[in-house]
């Protein structure tokens, strides 16, 4: 199941948590994983991956750096020939009452969690069209279907993720390429594990399964989709959060 051997895959935002979860379940698939993020925090990542035997590498990616993320596609060509599959996972949250936000802060979480997946698809689609096939996978989140207070922007950039992708299944689906979204709920990372465990619990008490996830559930999901497994599937949006949103 899910066998990715000779497949080679992009994801961002690889240093850690769900990213990280995803680069190791695609490379234990076979894949061979270009890691990204800024500066040089993927490495670790590669490193792990290749100590267990598994194929890997590391790449410095601002994703809000168009000209990098235009050039990125090319270099893995250039590499190994071919791009089989994108992860656009990177994303950051700043939080505020929209009464309060600072434009600066709406406009950096787009950047970052929309326009970057914009420009990181629109770089990949060339050599995807070419190889006639290809998987590109967007890491959108509960918040972008349900709505948060407090996340305005994050939820924006969220919710559009998953327009973006149900659009752009419909322009590439002729050519073998299918887009799809993986929609997080609360899962275990560095940012839930800071807040207090009250919260933790209450968070858990609106999820139905009881729990928090934990990075593997959202990396399960993306491996699947990356999979031949999936390859009906496209313009859907495979929700990961225990039931928090139906």
């Amino acid at each position: 199941m899910f066998e990715l051997t000779g497949r080679v895959a992009l994801v961002t935002g690889a240093s850690r948590g769900i990213g990280r979860a995803i680069a190791g379940r695609l490379a234990e698939q076979g894949a061979i994983v270009v890691a990204a993020a800024r500066g040089d925090h993927a490495h670790g990542t590669a490193a792990d991956l290749t100590s267990k035997g598994w194929r890997a590498e590391a790449v410095s990616l601002d994703v809000t750096d168009q000209a990098a993320v235009e050039r990125l596609p090319g270099a893995i060509i250039e590499r190994h020939g071919r791009l089989d599959i994108v992860v656009s996972n990177a994303g950051i949250t700043r939080d505020q009452l929209l009464m309060r936000m600072k434009r600066d802060d709406w406009d950096a979480v787009l950047a970052t969690n929309l326009t970057a997946t914009f420009s990181l698809a629109q770089a990949a689609m060339r050599p995807m069209l070419r190889q006639r096939g290809g998987r590109i996978i967007a890491v959108s989140s509960v918040v972008g279907q349900m709505g948060n207070a407090g996340q305005t922007n994050y939820a924006a950039s969220k919710a559009g993720l998953i327009g973006f992708a149900k659009a752009l299944a419909r322009e590439v689906a002729s050519r073998g390429i299918t887009v799809n979204v993986v929609a997080p709920g609360m899962i275990e990372t560095d940012m839930t594990r800071a807040i207090t465990e009250k919260a933790q619990v209450d968070w858990a008490a609106q999820i139905p399964l009881g729990r928090l996830g934990v990075p593997d559930d959202v990396a399960s999901a993306v491996c699947f989709l990356a999979s031949d497994e999936a390859s009906y599937i496209t313009g859907h949006v495979l929700a990961v959060n225990g039931g928090m949103y139906m």
